[in-house]
């Protein structure tokens, strides 16, 4: 088996696994860091403060970079063009050799167009419903903010002089690789490959392993993966978290005794607490909306927010702050909304009873119902600036700061020291998100929220599970900038076999498999007949067709048409009618006194920690027997004395 690894972020995992003749795809992320050395997209025509001038390197003149690059106000260079995404690698593994991608959650499969369209990927991608559906929105909005501020440049040369520039644009990872935003045709295109599936469903892939995806307790129908070859089993651990919110809770049976586990994906706010984080974030905006500030809220589209509308909600309830509102503001707002109270059977126990009282199972319904939560599609739509009243609190995205309805509303709300911006999106450093904006009035906190399992829960986890051989990223062996030698935010590495992996890396780990399954076909099963050789012991002999085909094995009955084949081999004949089955270790003695009756007189034997080689030089024949097999090496160009050892050999084993 290989694993290939195609991306440097394990948060954004993209790794492909070959075993037999299958290729698989575990995931297909999509670092969205690179955009933060960009200028921000304004989502209003023609409204774009002037905060960044244009800059070219010292002692450096070529009109090539005029117009590329500006400086902000806190000297930072961000590059003036479309923004640009790390996708996963496209020269390690050919994309149209890829038999199936096995997506874990929505947040894993936004670089899914890349991966499928002009490629020559004929595969098949597997994913949950919730999946597919949410998935779909954060494409959808991902390209409406990309697209509804076009750059009419694309800028290019920065890329050749990069160590002209200063950081962090000069640390930039291979910035020839990254990419422009996919179109919604694409999106729509690569959905058309998916298929939903159901937790626990069986999937069989070419015949040759089946795949099956079990809760992860992450988000909306998330997925661990498990994979099973003949005898062994392989499980894949994406986004996992342990803790008691909205999705259906992490199935941890299916994933016991793995062979192999490949992890990824462990929290991003390795030193924060979700719940700590949560309310720190909640006596923060009720301290702003007490001083007549507003507070903004970069999000996604789904996921955490829920969770942040039910306890915000909550909370400003129990501080006489239930008058406040609230504003969703996206162009898939609507469609959230909507999709998350319709998947009961993907949510936890306490959020399905509540289907059937019937209550909404997410508290934003009603919020919606009464007015206290509203949902737009644009910053510049009408009806928004018609209903804003303020104070208020406001969710939009995108949490990057570089396009989306956030751009507008962290300019227009930003000089007045009374209103807060609140980052609880662990993937981008707040700091470096806020940079084309300043100098800012307005309050920053930092109260990342992040899920996953953290490092201690994942030991624990791979505690549970027994894995044998854990594979993990390079980063998780070591422990996280600015944390020195804490052993607490790495993953132990005792106890079983582990290996790491990093971007652009390819590790081969041996699946010994013994044995394979080959059934039975009902015609063969009638024929056979068992019988005793010794008290609790049963044996039969029978002859059979092994029939092979798209991975499978099966024994069949002796067909006629292979009787009347007049091509058939006479030694193949006498094999299929035989009345005699050998086993066991060949009698060296008995061996010995047979080959003297046919005439062999020169035996030479040489006895070695495995067993014995008979050496008969004068019919140039080399034997070597062991334990558990005998191979004989005849130079003999003599197909009659080549039959003649044969059965020899078989004389001097144990017969029935």
């Amino acid at each position: 088996m290989k694993v290939y690894c195609l991306s440097e972020d394990p948060n954004k995992p993209c790794f492909v696994i070959k075993l037999k003749s299958v290729t698989i795809m575990l995931d297909c992320g999509l670092s969205a860091h690179s955009v933060l050395n960009f200028l921000p997209l304004y989502p209003i025509p023609d409204w774009k403060p002037n905060k960044a001038a244009a800059w070219i390197p010292k002692n450096f003149s070529d009109p090539q970079i005029e117009g590329e690059l500006n400086e902000c106000m806190t000297n930072q260079v961000l590059v003036n063009s479309a923004p640009e995404f790390m996708t996963p690698l496209t020269k390690l593994v050919d994309f149209a050799d890829i038999d199936v991608i096995l997506v874990s959650n929505y947040m894993t499969m936004l670089a899914l167009p890349f991966i499928t369209e002009n490629t020559g990927f004929k595969g098949v991608v597997y994913m949950t419903e919730p999946t597919l559906h949410i998935g779909k929105l954060f494409l959808e909005e991902l390209v409406d903010f990309v697209e509804q501020s076009p750059k009419p440049n694309v800028a290019k040369y920065w890329k050749e002089i990069l160590h002209l520039l200063p950081p962090p644009l000069c640390n930039s990872f291979k910035p020839h690789t990254w990419k422009q935003l996919y179109s919604l045709a694409q999106v729509n295109s690569s959905l058309t490959r998916v298929q939903m599936i159901s937790y626990d469903q069986k999937i069989e892939i070419t015949g040759a392993l089946t795949v099956t995806a079990v809760s992860s307790g992450y988000c909306l129908g998330s997925s661990n993966w498990v994979i099973y070859l003949e005898s062994k089993k392989l499980v894949y651990v994406s986004n996992t978290s342990t803790l008691t919110t909205h999705p259906r809770p992490m199935d941890q049976f299916n994933l016991k005794n793995a062979d192999l586990m490949l992890l990824s994906s462990l929290t991003q706010a390795p030193a924060a607490n979700p719940d700590t984080m949560l309310g720190e974030l909640c006596l923060s905006v009720a301290v702003t909306l007490r001083n007549n500030g507003s507070v903004l809220i970069p999000c996604y589209p789904s996921g955490v927010v829920y969770d942040l509308f039910e306890c915000l909600s909550s909370h400003l309830d129990s501080t006489a702050l239930g008058q406040i509102p609230m504003y969703f503001i996206s162009p898939v707002a609507h469609s959230s909304l909507e999709y998350s109270n319709i998947l009961a059977e993907w949510l936890s126990q306490s959020k399905q009873n509540k289907v059937y009282f019937p209550e909404e199972p997410f508290p934003h319904a009603q919020l919606v119902k009464s007015g206290r939560l509203k949902h737009f599609k644009h910053v510049y739509t009408d009806d928004l600036w018609n209903d804003l009243r303020q104070p208020c609190v406001v969710f939009c995205g995108h949490p990057s700061l570089r396009f989306g309805d956030v751009v507008h509303f962290v300019e227009y709300w930003g000089t007045n020291p009374q209103n807060t911006i609140i980052f609880t999106e662990p993937e981008f450093p707040y700091l470096e998100a806020l940079a084309p904006f300043q100098p800012l009035s307005m309050k920053a906190m930092h109260c990342p929220i992040d899920t996953s399992m953290n490092f201690t829960q994942a030991n624990k986890m791979i505690k549970d599970l027994k894995p044998a051989v854990l594979i993990l990223p390079e980063r998780y062996a070591i422990p996280p900038t600015g944390f020195g030698h804490k052993n607490e935010f790495v993953i132990d590495q005792i106890d079983r076999k582990v290996l790491t992996i990093r971007r652009g890396e390819v590790i081969s780990e041996k699946l010994d498999i013994k044995t394979v399954n080959v059934p039975f076909t009902t015609e063969m099963v009638v024929s056979v007949t068992l019988n005793e050789l010794q008290s609790g012991l049963k044996a039969s002999k029978f002859t059979a067709v092994l029939d092979t085909k798209d991975n499978k094995y099966k024994l069949d009955i002796l067909r006629d048409d292979l009787l009347a084949n007049k091509t058939t081999e006479p030694y193949l004949l006498e094999t299929l009618f035989k009345k005699t089955y050998e086993w066991g270790q060949l009698d060296i003695d008995r061996f010995l006194r047979a080959l003297t009756n046919e005439g062999v007189s020169d035996p030479k034997i040489e006895h070695n920690a495995h067993g014995y080689t008979i050496h008969l030089k004068s019919e140039d024949t080399l034997i070597q027997v062991d334990d558990k097999s005998t191979h004989i090496f005849c130079e003999k160009m003599d197909k009659n004395w080549r039959l003649k050892l044969r059965s020899i050999v078989m004389e001097c084993l144990n017969s029935f």
